[in-house]
């Protein structure tokens, strides 16, 4: 039978107060209210726009950033496991301002002896440590780990200097002013830590064999952001929280082991100097195949170069030029594979540097995930602009930096492994390539606001990993976030909040940013608008630091969608989402006026002539014995008149305003999801009722049928009422 929806028959519950008797009531006094409308605008929450930072969500006209650039001469120290650095930073001040002094990060510093962040943590006691971390919790006996400050100078001359915990401050000989530049030297050293015993998101695994995998990262000492608008970023680095840095161009020697296999943020300088002349040859080709992966070092010629052990040095040299970071990994465990991809026409790199413990895991999936996520964030942002990312396999890390970064994913020493594993794996590669794009090059302030690297970058991972397995459990859809937002309230806090003191990290930072991202995605814009926006927030910021405003104002601006009440809910507060069917009421169509109309234009001569000016009218009845099924025969020319009507109110338990999505099931078996936009709450925000028309009955409604508002209970979104099963019902009788 054909279905008509949404069918509007008459004015059922007419407003009747301009057809009231009029009465004048007594004048009474009542207490104001501030707007607390769920749809208000932000303007009370939202930086003031200034021409740093435009009201449209672009870089303002005077937008200026620093520039820090860096060459580097860095030895690696087997036998001891220490780093010894001589740096030379070149500073240009492109602010408006003078400054005084600079700050440096020293981030090592935070597992220094003397470190405050063991202190400022509440522990109880372990049931098991290493007799290393018992010693050093408990005897009071120093790792030895942090910077070691050599010497801070310029053109020979010592520099005044003071250290702050994780921030140095260098003190200028004068003021620099816009538009200069000053070099400076700082000399250093530091013991490395071993990632997999003492943590840490750079380190050194050390294997049975008697090798270490070097995972190197944060090993420098680097300049903090400053800016027109907020200063220096000079927030302590407290273990949590990542980095705010600048761009600039970066020469750096990396002296190691002569045995050893080396990648690092930029390109490489010396490949005759420090690779064969197979190598070569074979990475050569690796640049022209775009299918599969090229081995550069076999699984068997890594098996016979972790059974020496050099006691001479190489030096690699790398270029990078307008990146915000330097990394790097060096073993002779390492097999070595590399393929090329296709970005809009440009050859990028694909890169992949693992032990033979990590196989065959990592020669199967990790070179082309790499490729894989730099085609799929490539579409949703701009095109890569780097000449290649590197995976490097570590156990227990998952870290990024510009161009390579370092993922966790071992098989069992037998080769074998799970399903978990490897979609670990995966997702894990996954996302830490994609931070090349969040916050590599949109370079946003990860010590401030977590979500703006970790969650947009969460939310880009879930369409990259489907679409390398169409089956892939994301982990960060709405409905995985359910539980984390129905929980205890005293225990969340809202995604607006300084990283550092945040309760459920990986739920407030990653998960909930995801999925309401892709919420917005697919169930608020749809992909072809939010994409649009996505897409145009991503190219005004590449190479820039944007904030949250500029986030949020750029997804209006090239959207055209007001969202404020997406913003205000989601990101600002812990409120859930709990919409659900209050009531369903069968409706009658009729030839006669209810009882109130007819009184209404009886006593009242305006709506008389009202009523009368409308000429024909049917009407819509909840009494059964007044129904006519007949009432519309003869304005219908034939076509079938709908004879189900329901009236059907929805509740919104939860504080979070969203669309209600609704599913219609008929008496035939076939199904139609209608969507309402959030705003049908704009002017009731607890109750919305809609009349549904058709000419079959409807047999079930259903809210959110899909699980597509992360809806934290679901017991109110079917009619009628599913009936408790035999586990409910149990639980409900031991409570009572």
């Amino acid at each position: 039978m054909k279905k008509i929806t949404l069918f509007v028959f008459s004015l059922f519950f007419v407003a009747t107060a301009s057809f009231a008797q009029e009465k004048k009531d007594e004048k009474k006094t009542q207490q104001g209210h501030t707007d607390q409308n769920k749809f208000r605008q932000m303007k009370d929450v939202l930086a003031t726009p200034n021409d740093q930072h435009a009201a449209s969500g672009a870089p303002g006209h005077q937008y200026t950033q620093q520039k820090v650039d860096y060459i580097m001469d860095i030895r690696l120290e087997e036998n001891t496991n220490k780093i010894y650095g001589d740096e030379t930073i070149t500073y240009h001040n492109n602010s408006k301002d003078n400054l005084e002094y600079l700050w440096v990060q020293l981030d090592q510093n935070m597992r220094a002896d003397d470190s405050k962040t063991p202190l400022a943590k509440s522990e109880g006691a372990s049931a098991f440590l290493t007799p290393d971390n018992f010693k050093s919790n408990y005897m009071k006996e120093g790792k030895g780990f942090g910077f070691h400050i050599e010497k801070v100078e310029s053109n020979g001359t010592p520099l005044s200097h003071f250290i702050n915990r994780t921030m140095m401050r260098v003190n200028l000989p004068k003021a620099l002013k816009p538009g200069e530049t000053f070099k400076f030297r700082i000399k250093w050293n530091y013991k490395i830590n071993n990632s997999v015993k003492d943590g840490g998101r750079s380190g050194f695994e050390d294997f049975p064999d008697g090798n270490n995998n070097y995972t190197i990262a944060q090993f420098f000492p680097r300049l903090a952001v400053y800016n027109n608008v907020e200063g220096w970023q000079n927030m302590q680095f407290w273990g949590r929280s990542e980095f705010a840095l600048e761009f600039g161009d970066y020469e750096v020697n990396l002296t190691v082991p002569a045995d050893h296999i080396v990648d690092a943020t930029g390109e490489l300088q010396n490949e005759k100097d420090v690779l064969t002349k197979t190598q070569r040859k074979r990475f050569e080709k690796a640049r022209k195949t775009f299918d599969k992966p090229v081995m550069i070092v076999t699984q068997a010629e890594a098996e016979k170069n972790e059974k020496g052990r050099s006691t001479k040095t190489k030096t690699w040299t790398f270029k990078a030029n307008n990146v915000r970071d330097f990394a790097f990994a060096t073993s002779r465990k390492y097999i070595w594979d590399a393929m090329a991809v296709n970005i809009n026409g440009k050859s990028v790199m694909a890169v992949s540097l693992y032990p033979k413990e990590g196989n065959p895991l990592w020669e199967e999936h990790s070179t082309r995930v790499v490729a894989n996520t730099l085609e799929e964030y490539s579409k949703l942002t701009f095109d890569y602009p780097y000449p290649k990312a590197i995976s490097v396999h570590a156990k227990n890390q998952g870290m990024e930096y510009p161009m390579i970064c370092f993922n966790y994913g071992r098989p069992n020493p037998d080769g074998t492994y799970s399903d978990r594993v490897k979609n670990g794996m995966i997702g894990v590669i996954t996302h830490e390539v994609g931070h090349n794009f969040f916050p590599m090059i949109v370079n946003s302030d990860e010590r401030q606001w977590t979500w703006m690297d970790e969650g947009l970058n969460s939310f880009v991972e879930i369409l990259a990993e489907l679409d390398y397995d169409p089956n892939f459990n994301t982990g960060n859809l709405p409905k995985d976030i359910v539980r984390y937002m129905g929980g205890d309230q005293s225990n969340i806090s809202p995604i607006m909040s300084q990283g550092d003191y945040v309760k459920q990290f990986g739920p407030n930072a990653y998960t909930k940013p995801a999925a309401g991202l892709y919420m917005l995605r697919q169930t608020i814009m749809g992909p072809d608008l939010f994409d649009h926006a996505f897409r145009t927030y991503s190219k005004r910021w590449m190479f820039k630091h944007p904030t949250p405003e500029d986030f949020f104002r750029s997804m209006e601006d090239a959207s055209g969608m007001d969202l404020d009440w997406f913003w205000r809910g989601w990101f600002y507060t812990t409120d859930v989402t709990d919409i659900g069917i209050k009531d369903v009421k069968p409706l009658y169509l009729t030839d006669k006026p209810s009882q109130r109309i007819a009184d209404i234009i009886k006593s009242n001569p305006r709506a008389k002539a009202y009523f009368e000016g409308l000429g024909d009218l049917v009407y819509i009845t909840d009494k059964k014995e007044d129904a006519n099924a007949k009432a519309m025969d003869k304005y219908t020319n034939g076509k079938e008149v709908p004879s189900y009507i329901y009236s059907v109110e929805f509740n919104k338990p939860g504080g979070l305003v969203m669309p209600i999505i609704v599913e219609l099931t008929y008496a035939d078996g076939s199904k139609e999801k209608i969507t309402y936009p959030a705003q049908v709450w704009m002017k009731n925000d607890n109750s919305v009722k809609k009349v549904f028309a058709s000419t079959q009955e409807i047999k079930s409604i259903k809210v959110d049928p899909d699980l597509e508002t992360a809806d934290v209970d679901t017991s109110n979104n079917s009619w009628p009422k599913k009936e408790a099963d035999k586990f409910d019902k149990f639980k409900n009788k031991v409570k009572e």
